[in-house]
């Protein structure tokens, strides 16, 4: 299901390359969203439209900053939802069906800090878990929100430039 999703949208994408900043950042931010980036292959397609975006020759920053924008966007609702709601979090689905996510990221969080937060951001479903235990740790949003920029930054770098300047680079 996740792999005819992922052809669905890639598909759309090659089709109306305009709309590729809006939809890179719609993915982005829900790829970083608490309980959405569960159900949302968003890497894989990520991954792929930025082999599209070198192809078509589209403009790399544009995109590259609704990525960032949309990943800083996700990861800052997610902290805010879990400082404005807390234990409720744990609650509502698909967490209440997944409490091993919430507990590793605890785990991730004590041991690395402020470092969790951005190294969340690369480890599959801590992605969505590690924004809500620091919003449910109290931390300080500061330090939340550089981490998270900081990630962000990289990360988008990191879906986006190998397909991008790799598929040029072939052409």
């Amino acid at each position: 299901m996740m792999a005819e999703a992922s052809r669905v949208v890639l598909a759309w994408l090659q089709q109306h390359e305009a709309w590729a900043p809006a939809v890179v950042f719609a993915l982005a931010f829900g790829e970083s969203l608490a309980l959405i980036s569960l159900l949302l292959p968003a890497t894989f397609i990520l991954l792929g439209a930025s082999g599209l975006i070198g192809a078509a020759g589209l403009a790399f920053w544009p995109v590259w900053v609704a990525a960032v924008a949309g990943a800083v966007l996700g990861d800052a609702v997610s902290y805010w939802l879990a400082v404005y709601f807390q234990d409720a979090v744990g609650r509502a689905w698909p967490l209440s069906r997944h409490p091993d996510l919430l507990a590793r990221g605890h785990v991730f969080f004590r041991r690395w800090g402020v470092g969790s937060v951005f190294l969340g951001r690369f480890f599959g479903p801590l992605r969505s878990a590690v924004p809500l235990v620091a919003g449910l740790c109290g931390m300080p949003q500061l330090p939340f929100q550089l981490a998270n920029l900081a990630s962000a930054l990289a990360w988008a770098t990191l879906m986006l430039a190998p397909g991008v300047f790799g598929v040029r680079w072939l052409l």
